[in-house]
């Protein structure tokens, strides 16, 4: 990937005072973006005004000049602003192991603040994609006790993507007032459900990050259990939308695998089985080559780590059913085929212990 020398366009910015929280890539080569937004989430108590993003250089094992940078970028800004650096957070993504050119940066850091507007979002969509297809955004409206608000979010990603999270970023927003730690805790659960539970090709990115900013416009409170846990659902419905846009335009990806896991004694369980058997080599390749072969389901969902009776093992590709109890059946086998053929791009997968489930979603 070459490297990208507008900075102009590739700045975008998410400017609100907001209550913030954000969730990160576990994997040891930590980008500087990355361990500064944690220590300025950390320094201001779960507040933020601005994110500024750049896309082409990751600024991921650069040392300490990298972090150097990284702070840099937030100072700049926040000067720009006229806000406090640590209420200014930084995300990057691109190519490793080079320096950012700080002069290219704050001159694009400047322009990024002159270009700022409330009709931003698409150019905010467009600037983060790298190797990227198409720009991934969403946005739901969300009807609570005391009023509406609404859940918006963006993120790009196509390679590198594995659990921990997957190479992508991640912004959400809402007009919703919410305390700083249910907002933690919201954000924490639907990174879990969605960008935690996508895999293209098993690499754990250096940049990951979901970075979520709730404002309070809409002057909606958040606090009974019920508007809780609407307003987590829905906030959880934006990030599954974006995993999934990200895991549909995986670099080389032909079909969308969607694994739905029932029936487990806990949902780790139930997530770890659906992770091994996503990211299978043999079960790839055999979607790949529309080869309805459920033994890789089968044997993929045996050495996942998770206690089952085999016995009580069913496995369905669509609506053909390959294995019942632990018993392999006869099924039309071009028919099953077809449903490899028909939906190239979507289709979905349900496992549980009683049932691995190849189903239209």
């Amino acid at each position: 990937m070459s490297e990208k020398n507008n900075f102009g366009n590739d700045l975008p910015k998410i400017l609100q005072l907001a209550t913030a929280a954000g969730t990160f890539t576990k994997n040891v080569v930590c980008a500087p973006p990355v361990t500064v937004c944690k220590d300025k989430l950390e320094a201001s108590e779960g507040l933020a005004r601005a994110i500024i993003v750049n896309s082409g250089q990751a600024n991921a094992a650069t040392g300490v000049t990298g972090t150097q940078n990284a702070l840099r970028t937030a100072d700049e800004a926040a000067s720009i602003l006229g806000e406090e650096a640590k209420h200014v957070l930084v995300a990057s993504t691109g190519v490793i192991g080079r320096q950012i050119d700080m002069e290219k940066m704050v001159a694009g850091i400047s322009e990024a603040c002159k270009q700022m507007s409330p009709d931003g979002g698409d150019d905010a969509a467009k600037a983060i994609m790298t190797t990227d297809l198409i720009d991934k955004q969403i946005a739901y409206k969300v009807k609570l006790s005391s009023g509406t608000v609404i859940v918006g979010g963006m993120s790009k990603g196509s390679g590198m993507i594995h659990p921990n999270m997957a190479t992508m970023l991640g912004f959400v927003t809402s007009d919703a007032a919410v305390e700083s730690g249910t907002w933690s805790k919201i954000v924490k659960e639907a990174s879990q459900k969605s960008f935690n539970q996508i895999t293209v090709d098993g690499d754990t990115s250096t940049n990951d990050c979901l970075i979520a900013l709730a404002n309070g416009a809409s002057e909606v409170v958040v606090d009974s259990q019920d508007d809780v846990k609407l307003f987590t659902d829905t906030v959880t419905k934006c990030c599954e939308h974006l995993a999934k846009a990200i895991a549909r335009d995986g670099e080389g990806a032909t079909v969308l695998l969607e694994i739905k896991v029932s029936g487990a004694a806990s949902d780790e369980d139930a997530r770890l089985v659906a992770r091994t058997v996503a990211g299978s080599s043999l079960v790839k390749s055999a979607v790949f080559g529309r080869d309805p072969n459920w033994g890789r389901i089968a044997a993929a969902a045996g050495r996942a780590g998770v206690d089952f009776d085999e016995s009580e093992l069913d496995i369905f590709l669509g609506p053909h059913q390959m294995m019942k109890s632990g018993q392999p059946l006869e099924y039309d086998t071009e028919a099953a085929r077809y449903v490899f053929f028909s939906f190239r791009r979507a289709f979905a997968m349900q496992w549980s212990l009683k049932t691995v489930m190849l189903a239209l979603p």
